[in-house]
């Protein structure tokens, strides 16, 4: 059972929920940039919500199958075709060997996510199959003429499923994201750190799964200096020196050496790996949760 790409959009590659408790190694977590639409294409097809799956930028993917088997793409909505018939986003459906499936340039967000019946056949590193291209680690962003092979058949004609969290929030013009302060806010100043939640930030076309480049008003710092290297947290509002906030994503570096103003909460993190340059952010102080 093997499932053949034909086609690739932007970048198309493996993803699943990473790899937790290595960063002492020098390894990132990684993992899908949009976890809970990894886990909604999972449960779609019956998964365990961690199976590894494509991660797909801007869509463009097609794949054929040589085998029956149950797809489903969630997260940034596209139009999905099977041999040139739409098929629901959302919602996993059956293809026939030789099926061809095609996934378009998604109307909202950035990301979409393919996942097969049984998961992808991968090998593990850490724990994970997933891609991070930056460091190396997992395999290659897809191309075309890639075969994965599948790790389980769809021959006993499972029921299909939908997931209700399959896509992203509503378009917006502007997100908002809670942000615990700290642990360098004390580099700021108070006017900085006021700055922060008053003003509106705007994704720059410098994103990718490393980090999101915000521009806005210049965040000023207290102190002069840098830091020692640090070790870093998926999240991390990092301030370089250009006073340009980076929030850091799933294949950021474990370490860094700019102050780190505050750490996005978790469960927001995923729509902000979803909003395309242009989108505003603002941001939202909450007290740490301990």
């Amino acid at each position: 059972m093997t499932l053949t790409v034909l086609a690739v959009g932007a970048q198309a590659t493996v993803q699943d929920l990473g790899r937790p408790g290595h960063a002492g190694l020098g390894v990132p977590v990684g993992g899908a940039a949009d976890r809970e639409a990894l886990r909604s294409a999972n449960r779609a097809v019956g998964n365990p919500v961690d199976a590894a799956a494509l991660e797909l930028l801007l869509g463009g993917l097609e794949v054929q199958t040589d085998s029956a088997a149950i797809l489903a793409v969630t997260g940034a909505p596209s139009s999905v075709w099977r041999n040139a018939v739409p098929v629901p986003f959302g919602e996993s459906f059956a293809v026939r060997p030789g099926d061809r499936v095609r996934i378009g340039t998604p109307v909202i967000g950035l990301r979409s996510y393919l996942a097969v019946r049984g998961g992808l056949r991968a090998a593990q590193l850490y724990g994970s199959a997933s891609t991070n291209p930056t460091a190396d680690l997992g395999p290659a962003p897809l191309a075309p003429g890639d075969r994965w092979e599948l790790a389980d058949s769809a021959d006993d004609e499972p029921t299909l499923g939908f997931s209700p969290t399959s896509t992203v929030h509503p378009p917006q013009q502007e997100l908002t994201v809670r942000v615990v302060l700290g642990p360098r806010d004390d580099w700021f100043t108070g006017p900085a750190l006021q700055q922060l939640t008053w003003a509106s930030w705007e994704v720059s076309a410098e994103a990718d799964r490393v980090g999101v480049r915000l521009t806005g008003p210049t965040i000023e710092r207290a102190r002069t200096g840098e830091l020692a290297s640090e070790g870093m947290v998926r999240g991390a509002i990092q301030v370089p020196a250009s006073g340009q906030p980076i929030v850091f994503g799933p294949d950021h570096p474990t370490t860094g050496g700019y102050p780190v103003i505050g750490v996005v909460v978790d469960a927001d993190l995923d729509q902000l790996w979803q909003a395309r340059p242009g989108t505003g952010v603002r941001f939202r102080t909450v007290p740490p949760p301990w």
